[in-house]
């Protein structure tokens, strides 16, 4: 008999443990180089030209179709649907039962009764669990290239336009002007002499356009973009830099599914294989609590607390209907203190004592799932869940949820950096010593562009 995720939390014991000890790292971006030219100057172009990202291969998605497929979405996500019609997306956020985040993707409204989710698996892997035994809905799952055997035989090629010269390069690739739309409303582009689904997006907190398509038009549109973008400072990024674009522009892309526990959730556990995500991803970082329930997110922790709306139905509803008034933790970025930043990395130097955990760049993250205690005076404040350096700011930043007494900018923080005991058994983690880095909470998000020219997804009002 195969195992499940049930069977395998059963024989771990300590699902904490079981979890920081897996034996994979952070989530790999395959499909491109590490780097184009070198991380600093392609962070710098989506700041100051533009950039083109190749997300064709490292993310998941799902299509969902059928005459119930809207009402299907709608009864497992906490937005609200209501005017949402076809060409447009939105953020899209599902709940367990006790009101904990599984996750959050894409979902583009393609056309009436078709829909495109992509993101990370445990949304689309619940999602797929939900629809066994409908008739009324078609899911078909396109697992992302590093979990497949043919990587060359996507769906749908994906690519993001991003940067202030976005629109130069757009019009340029179609001999139209770029269109109009509104922030999350997708048209039809030609480029290349393909037909391009065109979804007006931003994701390194500068305007863009995230371009969809057949897996067999990606090298014509590709070149078409390229041709069009060099007299625009177009910029290829590559997988080193991509991890980190999301400093900027405050999107948390990594809350653990709240799945582990709880009765009401065994049938999916008990669905789940060995094979899915969920049995294989990792926990890393200074925070370790008495439970794995202490890693359950709600939407409010990830700035999600607009979304949620209790105008129809939905799997969670109950809980969060009793959580909603709060008290919530407040999604911010932590800047990091240059010199409590440059006193970690100066700890490499020497022999004779265990060293900082080591810090990469530009992005800090081990482990698919990053969680470190944030402190106030030693007293634990909050959680800290991505980290990495810009070379736009010149600062080493953590996006991070914290009590919302402690969420005014400018409040002086401490985070703890490196895993307790001298580290875990991933392959990512070195012996070390746990050290405390000072930094201040800012706002979110980080990027002053992001704040005052774009509206991320999860602040827009449709969402």
């Amino acid at each position: 008999m195969s195992q499940t995720l049930e069977s395998i939390l059963a024989d771990a014991g300590d699902i904490v443990t079981l979890l920081r000890n897996q034996q994979v790292g952070p989530n790999v971006y395959p499909g491109v180089p590490a780097e184009f030219s070198n991380w600093r100057d392609e962070q710098r172009a989506w700041a100051e030209t533009c950039v083109l990202f190749n997300q064709s291969y490292h993310m998941a998605e799902l299509m969902v179709e059928g005459p119930g497929a809207f009402d299907f979405l709608n009864g497992l996500g906490i937005n609200s649907f209501k005017g949402f019609v076809p060409d447009r997306a939105k953020q899209y956020v599902p709940v367990t039962p006790y009101g904990h985040v599984i996750g959050d993707v894409i979902l583009f409204y393609l056309a009436p009764e078709k829909f495109n989710l992509v993101g990370r698996a445990p949304t689309l892997n619940w999602l797929l669990f939900q629809g066994e035994g409908r008739s009324d809905v078609t899911l078909t799952y396109d697992e992302r290239t590093a979990a497949r055997p043919d990587p060359e035989n996507r769906r749908h090629y994906r690519y993001q336009v991003q940067g202030p010269n976005s629109a130069k390069v757009i019009e340029a690739a179609t001999g139209a002007l770029a269109p109009d739309l509104k922030f999350f409303n997708m048209t039809w582009l030609t480029i290349g002499g393909k037909q391009v689904h065109a979804l007006r997006h931003g994701m390194a907190g500068q305007p863009g356009y995230e371009l969809m398509g057949p897996w067999e038009d990606r090298d014509a549109v590709h070149a078409a973009l390229v041709e069009a973008g060099k007299p625009f400072g177009l910029t290829l990024v590559g997988g080193r830099t991509y991890s980190s674009n999301t400093l900027e522009s405050g999107w948390i892309p990594s809350p653990l599914p709240g799945i582990y526990t709880g009765d009401l959730l065994k049938p999916y556990r008990e669905w789940l294989s060995a094979g899915h995500y969920e049995s294989r991803c990792s926990v890393g970082g200074s925070y370790v609590p008495d439970s794995v329930e202490g890693y359950y997110l709600t939407p409010w922790d990830l700035g999600y607390g607009p979304f949620v709306k209790f105008d129809h139905d939905f799997v969670g509803r109950e809980a969060l209907e009793k959580i909603a008034a709060g008290p919530h933790r407040q999604k911010v970025t932590l800047a990091l203190d240059d010199e409590a930043v440059s006193e970690a990395i100066y700890g490499q130097f020497g022999k004779g004592s265990l060293r900082p955990k080591y810090m990469e760049f530009p992005s800090a993250v081990y482990a698919m799932h990053p969680f470190d205690r944030v402190e106030k005076d030693g007293k634990l404040i909050g959680l800290s869940t991505w980290i990495g350096y810009t070379a736009n700011e010149g600062k080493m930043l953590t996006l991070a949820m914290v009590e919302p007494e402690f969420a005014t900018p400018g409040t002086e923080i401490e985070l703890v950096w490196g895993e307790p005991d001298g580290g875990t058994s991933k392959p990512t983690v070195e012996k070390h010593r746990q050290i405390t880095i000072k930094g201040v909470v800012a706002a979110v998000p980080y990027s002053e562009v992001a704040r005052t020219s774009y509206a991320p997804s999860w602040r827009s009002k449709t969402a």
